[in-house]
Protein backbone atom coordinates (compact mmCIF):
# COMPACT_ATOMS: atom_id res chain seq x y z
CA UNK A 1 0.00 0.00 0.00
CA UNK A 2 1.21 3.71 -1.06
CA UNK A 3 1.52 5.74 1.74
CA UNK A 4 1.35 9.47 1.66
CA UNK A 5 3.80 11.67 0.49
CA UNK A 6 4.85 15.32 0.31
CA UNK A 7 5.60 15.96 -3.73
CA UNK A 8 6.97 19.22 -5.06
CA UNK A 9 6.92 20.07 -8.83
CA UNK A 10 10.19 22.06 -10.00
CA UNK A 11 8.96 23.99 -13.07
CA UNK A 12 5.21 23.73 -11.81
CA UNK A 13 3.72 26.31 -14.78
CA UNK A 14 5.44 24.96 -17.86
CA UNK A 15 4.03 22.34 -20.36
CA UNK A 16 5.56 19.04 -18.17
CA UNK A 17 4.36 20.75 -14.77
CA UNK A 18 0.81 21.45 -15.93
CA UNK A 19 0.61 17.73 -17.55
CA UNK A 20 2.15 16.56 -13.96
CA UNK A 21 -0.96 18.35 -12.36
CA UNK A 22 -3.03 16.68 -14.17
CA UNK A 23 -1.74 13.46 -13.70
CA UNK A 24 -1.30 13.41 -10.51
CA UNK A 25 -4.99 14.24 -9.95
CA UNK A 26 -6.32 11.63 -12.49
CA UNK A 27 -3.76 8.97 -10.90
CA UNK A 28 -5.02 9.68 -7.33
CA UNK A 29 -1.10 9.73 -6.48
CA UNK A 30 -0.93 9.57 -2.51
CA UNK A 31 -0.55 13.08 -1.70
CA UNK A 32 0.27 14.32 1.84
CA UNK A 33 0.77 17.84 0.63
CA UNK A 34 1.87 19.55 -2.91
CA UNK A 35 4.35 22.25 -3.67
CA UNK A 36 4.46 24.38 -6.53
CA UNK A 37 7.62 25.83 -7.63
CA UNK A 38 9.18 27.87 -9.99
CA UNK A 39 10.68 30.99 -11.25
CA UNK A 40 10.45 34.45 -9.57
CA UNK A 41 8.74 36.05 -12.02
CA UNK A 42 6.14 33.05 -11.79
CA UNK A 43 5.87 33.55 -7.78
CA UNK A 44 2.41 34.36 -6.62
CA UNK A 45 0.81 32.78 -9.46
CA UNK A 46 -2.19 29.88 -8.97
CA UNK A 47 -2.44 27.05 -10.49
CA UNK A 48 -6.00 24.63 -10.88
CA UNK A 49 -4.82 21.45 -8.76
CA UNK A 50 -8.19 19.05 -7.85
CA UNK A 51 -11.10 21.88 -7.78
CA UNK A 52 -8.93 24.26 -5.77
CA UNK A 53 -6.10 26.72 -6.62
CA UNK A 54 -2.30 26.33 -5.44
CA UNK A 55 -0.44 29.11 -5.18
CA UNK A 56 3.04 29.19 -6.95
CA UNK A 57 5.93 29.56 -4.99
CA UNK A 58 9.42 30.43 -6.25
CA UNK A 59 12.18 28.23 -6.34
CA UNK A 60 15.43 28.48 -4.00
CA UNK A 61 17.55 26.05 -2.06
CA UNK A 62 15.20 26.02 0.66
CA UNK A 63 12.26 24.87 -0.95
CA UNK A 64 12.62 21.21 0.06
CA UNK A 65 12.47 21.01 3.83
CA UNK A 66 10.07 18.25 4.04
CA UNK A 67 9.61 17.20 0.99
CA UNK A 68 9.79 13.79 0.37
CA UNK A 69 9.96 13.78 -3.62
CA UNK A 70 11.01 16.08 -6.17
CA UNK A 71 9.41 16.03 -9.92
CA UNK A 72 12.02 18.49 -11.72
CA UNK A 73 10.92 19.57 -15.03
CA UNK A 74 12.55 23.66 -15.34
CA UNK A 75 15.76 22.31 -17.89
CA UNK A 76 18.69 20.95 -16.94
CA UNK A 77 20.43 24.02 -15.30
CA UNK A 78 18.00 24.21 -12.83
CA UNK A 79 18.06 20.94 -12.36
CA UNK A 80 21.89 20.71 -11.56
CA UNK A 81 21.57 24.02 -9.18
CA UNK A 82 18.73 22.61 -7.27
CA UNK A 83 18.25 19.06 -7.27
CA UNK A 84 21.24 18.63 -4.51
CA UNK A 85 20.08 20.87 -2.08
CA UNK A 86 16.75 18.87 -2.54
CA UNK A 87 19.18 15.38 -1.93
CA UNK A 88 20.12 17.03 0.95
CA UNK A 89 16.92 18.06 2.52
CA UNK A 90 15.87 14.11 2.39
CA UNK A 91 13.99 14.49 -0.94
CA UNK A 92 13.92 11.77 -3.99
CA UNK A 93 14.27 13.90 -7.28
CA UNK A 94 12.50 12.40 -10.07
CA UNK A 95 14.60 14.33 -12.89
CA UNK A 96 12.53 15.48 -16.19
CA UNK A 97 15.73 16.70 -17.81
CA UNK A 98 18.94 15.33 -19.78
CA UNK A 99 21.07 16.52 -16.76
CA UNK A 100 21.25 13.31 -14.87
CA UNK A 101 20.45 10.76 -17.75
CA UNK A 102 23.91 9.60 -18.76
CA UNK A 103 25.30 10.08 -14.87
CA UNK A 104 26.35 6.18 -14.31
CA UNK A 105 25.50 6.75 -10.64
CA UNK A 106 21.88 7.78 -11.40
CA UNK A 107 18.91 5.21 -12.73
CA UNK A 108 17.25 5.98 -15.92
CA UNK A 109 14.11 4.77 -15.64
CA UNK A 110 10.72 3.72 -17.62
CA UNK A 111 8.65 1.82 -14.86
CA UNK A 112 7.51 -0.72 -17.61
CA UNK A 113 10.88 -1.96 -18.71
CA UNK A 114 13.75 -1.16 -15.71
CA UNK A 115 11.48 -0.25 -12.61
CA UNK A 116 14.11 -2.38 -10.38
CA UNK A 117 16.87 0.08 -10.96
CA UNK A 118 14.54 2.40 -9.20
CA UNK A 119 16.04 1.12 -5.63
CA UNK A 120 19.26 1.86 -6.95
CA UNK A 121 18.63 5.58 -6.53
CA UNK A 122 21.03 7.97 -4.45
CA UNK A 123 19.02 10.81 -4.02
CA UNK A 124 18.43 10.78 -8.04
CA UNK A 125 15.90 9.25 -10.55
CA UNK A 126 16.52 10.32 -14.18
CA UNK A 127 13.28 10.34 -16.35
CA UNK A 128 14.51 9.45 -20.07
CA UNK A 129 13.95 11.34 -23.57
CA UNK A 130 10.33 11.13 -24.52
CA UNK A 131 11.71 9.66 -27.83
CA UNK A 132 13.48 6.93 -26.27
CA UNK A 133 10.62 6.00 -24.03
CA UNK A 134 8.12 6.04 -27.01
CA UNK A 135 10.63 4.19 -29.12
CA UNK A 136 11.85 1.69 -26.08
CA UNK A 137 7.50 0.83 -25.14
CA UNK A 138 6.94 -1.65 -28.03
CA UNK A 139 10.82 -2.20 -28.83
CA UNK A 140 11.83 -3.85 -25.74
CA UNK A 141 8.59 -6.58 -25.53
CA UNK A 142 10.07 -8.08 -28.76
CA UNK A 143 13.82 -7.34 -27.96
CA UNK A 144 13.24 -9.64 -24.84
CA UNK A 145 11.12 -12.56 -26.82
CA UNK A 146 13.14 -12.48 -30.39
CA UNK A 147 16.56 -10.40 -29.79
CA UNK A 148 17.51 -7.09 -31.47
CA UNK A 149 20.81 -6.95 -34.17
CA UNK A 150 20.20 -3.71 -34.82
CA UNK A 151 17.28 -0.58 -34.78
CA UNK A 152 16.77 2.19 -36.71
CA UNK A 153 14.54 4.71 -35.75
CA UNK A 154 13.11 8.09 -37.78
CA UNK A 155 11.20 10.47 -35.23
CA UNK A 156 8.80 12.83 -36.49
CA UNK A 157 8.80 14.99 -33.22
CA UNK A 158 6.27 17.46 -31.94
CA UNK A 159 6.11 21.25 -31.21
CA UNK A 160 5.75 20.04 -27.18
CA UNK A 161 9.18 18.56 -27.46
CA UNK A 162 10.36 22.20 -27.00
CA UNK A 163 7.73 23.19 -24.48
CA UNK A 164 5.20 25.48 -24.23
CA UNK A 165 6.36 28.42 -25.86
CA UNK A 166 6.79 26.46 -28.70
CA UNK A 167 3.70 25.03 -29.05
CA UNK A 168 2.11 28.69 -28.84
CA UNK A 169 4.49 30.08 -31.78
CA UNK A 170 3.39 27.03 -34.02
CA UNK A 171 -0.45 28.16 -33.76
CA UNK A 172 0.89 31.65 -34.47
CA UNK A 173 3.23 31.25 -37.08
CA UNK A 174 0.57 29.26 -38.98
CA UNK A 175 -2.22 31.81 -37.95
CA UNK A 176 0.62 34.95 -39.56
CA UNK A 177 1.39 32.53 -42.66
CA UNK A 178 -2.23 31.92 -43.49
CA UNK A 179 -2.71 35.74 -43.39
CA UNK A 180 0.12 36.82 -45.34
CA UNK A 181 1.52 38.31 -42.35
CA UNK A 182 5.27 38.62 -41.31
CA UNK A 183 6.51 36.37 -37.78
CA UNK A 184 9.38 36.88 -35.28
CA UNK A 185 9.99 33.81 -33.89
CA UNK A 186 11.59 33.17 -30.93
CA UNK A 187 11.81 29.78 -30.22
CA UNK A 188 12.17 27.30 -33.62
CA UNK A 189 14.95 28.84 -35.29
CA UNK A 190 13.01 28.00 -38.71
CA UNK A 191 10.69 28.67 -40.45
CA UNK A 192 8.05 25.71 -38.96
CA UNK A 193 4.34 26.81 -39.86
CA UNK A 194 3.68 23.87 -43.00
CA UNK A 195 7.56 22.78 -42.67
CA UNK A 196 9.89 20.18 -41.34
CA UNK A 197 13.29 20.09 -40.89
CA UNK A 198 16.45 17.86 -38.73
CA UNK A 199 16.20 18.23 -35.38
CA UNK A 200 17.49 21.80 -34.12
CA UNK A 201 19.37 20.19 -31.18
CA UNK A 202 23.47 20.87 -31.21
CA UNK A 203 24.96 19.07 -33.97
CA UNK A 204 28.35 16.81 -33.05
CA UNK A 205 31.45 15.93 -34.58
CA UNK A 206 29.99 12.74 -35.85
CA UNK A 207 27.21 14.40 -37.69
CA UNK A 208 24.63 13.22 -35.28
CA UNK A 209 22.41 15.87 -33.53
CA UNK A 210 22.27 15.44 -29.81
CA UNK A 211 18.56 14.32 -29.92
CA UNK A 212 19.75 11.10 -32.22
CA UNK A 213 23.06 10.74 -29.60
CA UNK A 214 20.54 11.08 -26.52
CA UNK A 215 18.41 8.06 -27.81
CA UNK A 216 21.00 5.82 -28.92
CA UNK A 217 23.18 6.13 -25.36
CA UNK A 218 19.71 6.21 -23.32
CA UNK A 219 18.23 3.23 -24.94
CA UNK A 220 21.73 1.40 -24.11
CA UNK A 221 21.52 2.00 -20.47
CA UNK A 222 17.99 1.00 -19.80
CA UNK A 223 18.20 -2.08 -21.52
CA UNK A 224 21.63 -3.00 -20.24
CA UNK A 225 22.93 -2.90 -23.67
CA UNK A 226 25.48 -1.54 -24.21
CA UNK A 227 26.57 -3.40 -27.65
CA UNK A 228 23.18 -2.47 -28.73
CA UNK A 229 23.54 -1.08 -32.70
CA UNK A 230 21.07 1.54 -32.70
CA UNK A 231 21.20 5.00 -35.18
CA UNK A 232 18.32 7.34 -35.37
CA UNK A 233 17.45 10.66 -37.80
CA UNK A 234 15.23 13.09 -35.71
CA UNK A 235 12.79 15.48 -37.29
CA UNK A 236 10.78 18.24 -36.06
CA UNK A 237 7.38 18.28 -37.85
CA UNK A 238 4.69 20.91 -37.39
CA UNK A 239 2.31 19.05 -34.81
CA UNK A 240 1.58 20.47 -31.44
CA UNK A 241 2.05 17.44 -29.56
CA UNK A 242 2.26 13.34 -29.65
CA UNK A 243 5.79 12.35 -31.53
CA UNK A 244 5.59 10.34 -34.07
CA UNK A 245 8.52 6.95 -35.08
CA UNK A 246 9.04 4.58 -37.72
CA UNK A 247 11.30 1.68 -36.36
CA UNK A 248 13.07 -0.48 -38.17
CA UNK A 249 14.16 -3.94 -36.39
CA UNK A 250 16.65 -6.69 -37.25
CA UNK A 251 16.14 -9.47 -34.73
CA UNK A 252 18.33 -12.46 -33.62
CA UNK A 253 15.51 -14.78 -33.64
CA UNK A 254 13.50 -16.29 -36.02
CA UNK A 255 9.70 -13.78 -36.17
CA UNK A 256 6.63 -13.23 -38.14
CA UNK A 257 4.63 -10.18 -38.33
CA UNK A 258 1.60 -12.29 -36.45
CA UNK A 259 4.31 -13.07 -33.35
CA UNK A 260 5.60 -9.33 -33.53
CA UNK A 261 1.62 -8.49 -33.05
CA UNK A 262 1.09 -11.04 -30.28
CA UNK A 263 4.26 -10.00 -28.96
CA UNK A 264 3.05 -7.01 -28.12
CA UNK A 265 -0.71 -7.78 -27.36
CA UNK A 266 -1.77 -6.73 -23.82
CA UNK A 267 1.12 -4.96 -22.79
CA UNK A 268 0.54 -2.28 -20.36
CA UNK A 269 0.94 1.04 -21.79
CA UNK A 270 0.65 -0.10 -25.44
CA UNK A 271 -1.72 -0.07 -27.42
CA UNK A 272 -2.08 -2.26 -31.13
CA UNK A 273 -4.25 0.87 -33.03
CA UNK A 274 -4.64 0.23 -36.42
CA UNK A 275 -7.82 -0.56 -39.50
CA UNK A 276 -5.75 -2.35 -42.43
CA UNK A 277 -8.94 -2.27 -44.89
CA UNK A 278 -9.12 1.41 -44.20
CA UNK A 279 -5.36 1.87 -44.63
CA UNK A 280 -5.76 3.96 -40.96
CA UNK A 281 -3.12 3.45 -38.96
CA UNK A 282 -1.90 5.61 -35.56
CA UNK A 283 -1.47 9.42 -35.78
CA UNK A 284 -0.67 12.21 -33.77
CA UNK A 285 -4.30 13.12 -33.10
CA UNK A 286 -5.07 9.73 -31.49
CA UNK A 287 -2.34 9.79 -28.92
CA UNK A 288 -2.77 13.26 -27.81
CA UNK A 289 -4.05 13.35 -24.15
CA UNK A 290 -3.47 9.45 -23.97
CA UNK A 291 -1.24 7.43 -21.98
CA UNK A 292 -0.84 4.72 -23.81
CA UNK A 293 2.01 4.33 -27.04
CA UNK A 294 0.00 3.50 -30.33
CA UNK A 295 1.69 1.01 -32.62
CA UNK A 296 0.17 -0.42 -35.83
CA UNK A 297 1.68 -0.78 -39.58
CA UNK A 298 3.88 -3.77 -38.28
CA UNK A 299 5.31 -5.06 -41.51
CA UNK A 300 8.01 -7.41 -43.05
CA UNK A 301 11.13 -5.61 -44.22
CA UNK A 302 11.34 -7.15 -48.01
CA UNK A 303 14.57 -5.68 -48.15
CA UNK A 304 16.65 -7.82 -45.63
CA UNK A 305 15.70 -11.01 -43.62
CA UNK A 306 14.18 -11.27 -40.68
CA UNK A 307 13.70 -7.50 -40.07
CA UNK A 308 10.33 -5.61 -39.66
CA UNK A 309 8.86 -2.18 -39.30
CA UNK A 310 6.98 -0.55 -37.44
CA UNK A 311 5.00 2.53 -36.84
CA UNK A 312 4.15 3.97 -32.97
CA UNK A 313 2.78 7.47 -31.76
CA UNK A 314 2.67 8.40 -28.15
CA UNK A 315 2.30 11.66 -26.41
CA UNK A 316 5.67 13.37 -25.24
CA UNK A 317 3.89 15.40 -22.78
CA UNK A 318 2.50 12.56 -20.55
CA UNK A 319 4.28 8.75 -21.54
CA UNK A 320 7.00 10.76 -22.97
CA UNK A 321 7.65 13.29 -20.05
CA UNK A 322 4.90 13.70 -16.72
CA UNK A 323 3.07 10.27 -16.69
CA UNK A 324 6.65 8.23 -16.72
CA UNK A 325 8.08 11.00 -13.84
CA UNK A 326 4.22 10.22 -11.89
CA UNK A 327 4.73 6.48 -12.59
CA UNK A 328 8.48 6.37 -10.89
CA UNK A 329 6.69 8.59 -7.81
CA UNK A 330 3.77 5.91 -7.30
CA UNK A 331 6.87 3.34 -7.18
CA UNK A 332 9.07 5.51 -4.65
CA UNK A 333 5.44 5.87 -2.91
CA UNK A 334 4.88 2.36 -2.05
Amino acid sequence: MSRNVHVAIMGATGAVGTELLEILAERRFPLASLKLLASAKSAGKRLPFKGEQLPVEELTHDSFKGVDIVLASAGGKISATYAPSAVKAGAVVVDNTSHYRMDPTVPLVVPEINPQAIAKHKGIIANPNCSTIIFLMPVFPIWKKFGLKRAVVSTYQAASGAGQTAMNELCDETRAHLDGKPFARTVIPHPYAFNLFPHNSPMTDNGYCEEEIKMTKESRKILGADGLRITAMCVRVPVLRAHSESINLELEKKASVEELYAALKGVPGVQIMEDRAKNRWPMPLDASGKDDVLVGRIRKDLSQENTFDLWVVGDQIRKGAALNAVQIAEILAK
